[in-house]
């Protein structure tokens, strides 16, 4: 009996190896440990840019970056006064007339000096930037080569980082491929859904979706509707996605194009209510 017993857990194992094998198989699982890890790496790079420009301002005040990459670079450049050259800031930023300026700025910064150790600890950290940065574009470039692959349609008419973290929230292509319109909806709004559920606060509209242009850059009392219909054309994407496999995501986009236009043409009834009572209150 122990035998028969000890070779039934074994076929169990077996099959249970095999499935998981088979599961993990599928690329859509890399896809979603790249987009977690991106957007957990982005979060970590923009606090080591703020930690890195306060920490530069102690010895450039008067000089600002424009971008995490360029302070970085900036540090590996302008480290010592004793070496500062005109030509080095123009092979930096390419343009000879901001050169100049930093140039002016650095030389006669009021900033404390920055001694030898400092500047090993200093450049030190700009390195660990810049190896942020040469990973975040790589996480992108895969993120953007698989998304495409895996979810065309959905790519197509949201873009490859939306498309991923809606594949990561949902937990696989199978559920996310049978999910209505409504939950694609709020993918990503799931702490705002819980407090409206247990708190009774105002339901979420949006999740992950509130990061495309036209939702985040619209008109606010346009964002629930945009934000509905462009989950309704994306749910029908992820379905020719899984299912069929054909391309439709030019129609669906040209609708969402009309649909949008269509919302944008309609008269802001919120905004026309709020002057209505405010010209009501003034005539009393």
């Amino acid at each position: 009996m122990p035998r028969k017993i000890e070779s039934i857990r074994e076929k169990m194992l077996k099959s249970t190896r095999e499935q998981i094998s088979r599961t993990y198989a599928n690329e859509e699982y890399a896809l979603m440990q790249a987009i977690n890890a991106y957007n957990e790496l982005s979060r970590s790079y923009n606090l080591v840019y703020e930690r890195l420009s306060e920490w530069y301002g102690l010895y450039y005040p008067e000089i600002k970056a424009g971008s995490q990459k360029l302070l970085a670079d900036m540090v590996k450049t302008l480290n010592t006064r004793d070496t500062i050259s005109k030509e080095s800031l123009t092979a930096l930023f390419s343009d000879e007339q901001r050169a100049a300026s930093v140039y002016e700025k650095a030389t006669s910064s009021m900033g404390r000096a920055m001694s030898g150790r400092e500047r090993d600890a200093l450049m030190k950290f700009a390195d660990a930037s810049n190896s942020m940065n040469e990973t975040l574009e790589a996480l992108e470039a895969y993120i953007k080569a698989a998304a495409n692959e895996i979810m065309p349609n959905a790519t197509y008419i949201t873009d490859e980082k939306i498309a991923a973290e809606l594949l990561s929230r949902a937990g696989s292509m199978e559920r996310l491929a049978t999910m209505p319109a409504s939950t694609v909806q709020l993918l990503g709004a799931e702490k705002a859904l819980f407090k409206h559920i247990k708190f009774g606060s105002k339901p979420p509209k949006y999740g992950v979706l509130f990061k495309l242009p036209a939702i985040s850059n619209g008109k606010r009392s346009a964002r629930g509707k945009i934000a509905r219909l462009y989950a309704t054309k994306v749910a029908i994407a992820l379905k020719a996605d899984y299912f069929s496999k054909r391309f439709i995501a030019e129609k669906l986009k040209s609708d969402i194009e009309k649909g949008i236009a269509r919302i944008n043409s309609k008269p802001d009834v919120a905004k026309n209510k709020r002057h209505s009572d405010r010209d009501r209150h003034h005539k009393q």
